[in-house]
This record gives C-alpha cells, structure tokens and sequence, in this order.
C-alpha cells in the first residue's frame, strides 16, 4: 500500500479531505523522523515502536576490485511491531 492509498482509504472512512489527512501523515511522518534523528524512539501503543539500532563494524569485500573494506558502526531505523500486533497477524486466516 502507498501513501496515497492510505491518504484515500482515510479520507473515504472519515469524510475528512484529501489534503487535510495528506498534511497529517507528511507531519507526522516528519515527527517520527525528527524524533529518530535525535535519538528518541516512538512508542505507538498496540501498534509498534520506531527505534535506532546500531550496525556493529564489519569487514566486506569488493570483489571487482579485489580489495577489503571496513563498514564502520552506523545507526539505522527500525520498526519494532507490537505484540498485540503480532499476534493480530498470526491469527489471520
């Protein structure tokens, strides 16, 4: 599903305009992303967690040239579902 599914299926479901729930999910998404730059995870009871997990340095190669290279530590974002959540999915048939 896409931002613009989702901004549609929203608007149908409550009546509220497309450009009202389109700004809402563009602020919130900025929020969310604001939040992670600062290294402070969001919580969103029953459905899941934005959090910053670390990527530890790693060694790989670069075959074309035949050559080692080292990844250092580096953070990236990652969502964490919740239970509830989880077992939502897992008892759909």
């Amino acid at each position: 599903m896409t931002k613009a599914e989702i901004v549609n299926e929203i608007s149908k479901t409550t009546g509220i305009e497309r450009a009202s729930v389109l700004e809402t999910i563009e602020k919130f998404m900025e929020v969310v992303k604001d939040s992670l730059a600062h290294g402070e995870p969001v919580y969103l009871r029953g459905f899941g967690s934005f959090i910053i997990k670390t990527r530890s340095q790693k060694t790989a190669r670069n075959i074309s040239k035949n050559t080692t290279i080292i990844i250092p530590e580096h953070k990236i974002p990652a969502f964490k579902p919740a239970k509830v959540f989880m077992e939502d999915l897992k008892n759909q048939d």
